[in-house]
């Protein structure tokens, strides 16, 4: 397999696909330089849909040369061993997370297919929303929907606001969008006028230039975007922004993703 050849990747799922696909998708999208080959396939509730689904990955490592990355919602204990078998290295969504809650909760869970987007309780109906409303509004996207935000992240590119914003979601239920704060942006001392009216729901992550410096290389590497020049301009142009905001600010430089979301929700619900 070449540098140049995108990994293969295959989502299975019994049901639609829909929860595993924006899962995996928004995993995959911070590997930033990587090209991925997507296969979905839905509807993987029987063992005679599961061996298709095996044959067509150990047919695609074969020819790759390389385990593809399987990611697979399958409530059916007998059909994720069976799927273990493959030649894929698979990534158990529902074995990773049952067996903690169930735990937690020091109860049995009652697998039932297609409760994702059915029979599913409110706080897990909000946490796909609130991921749906991450996506949807990651970059500075849909600026007209701030207005249903919780919050709202600004920063630099590249400063933690993207896995933030879907820790939130997932972790919390929280709607974060976030906005990257541009060249043109940071001309100016002030807030930029899209988000002078959703001021009471932003939160700052401020970076240092060295940090920033590191992880713009790893994904533009030798570019301006990535210089150390670069990068310690535009954090001095946002400190100077911020000097002028009465808004809360964490620094992401050292501190986890876990770390940066849960600072973040204590800091809305003091609010509450």
């Amino acid at each position: 397999m070449s540098d140049e050849t995108p990994y293969p990747v295959f989502l299975l799922s019994d049901h639609t696909g829909i929860t595993v696909e924006k899962l995996a998708r928004s995993l995959l999208s911070q590997f930033t330089g990587l090209e991925f080959d997507i296969h979905t396939i839905p509807f993987v509730d029987t063992a005679a849909a599961l061996c298709s689904a095996v044959d067509r990955i150990d047919a695609s490592a074969e020819a790759a040369g390389v385990p593809p990355l399987v990611f697979a919602t399958l409530i059916d204990a007998p059909l994720r061993e069976q799927l273990r078998g493959c030649r894929g290295t698979v990534f158990d969504i529902y074995a990773v997370l049952l067996g903690p809650v169930a735990e937690a909760l020091h109860a049995e869970a009652t697998p039932r297919r297609g409760q994702t987007h059915g029979g599913a309780d409110n706080g897990y109906l909000d946490r796909i929303g609130a991921l749906e409303f991450a996506l949807a509004t990651d970059d500075g996207v849909a600026v007209k929907r701030y207005q249903d935000a919780d919050l709202i992240l600004i920063g630099l590119s590249r400063s933690g606001k993207t896995p933030t914003s879907l820790y939130l979601a997932l972790q919390y239920g929280l709607r974060a969008a976030n906005d990257p704060l541009t060249e043109e942006d940071l001309d100016s001392p002030q807030l930029p006028g899209r988000l002078r009216s959703f001021r009471h729901k932003l939160i700052a992550l401020r970076i240092e230039p060295e940090r920033l410096h590191r992880v713009r290389e790893q994904r533009r590497p030798g570019s301006r975007y990535a210089s150390l020049e670069q990068c310690r301009r535009e954090v001095r142009q946002f400190e100077t922004m911020l000097a002028g905001l009465d808004i809360p600010v964490l620094d992401s430089s050292r501190m986890s993703i876990e770390e940066l979301a849960a600072s973040v929700v204590r800091m809305v619900r003091s609010e509450e």
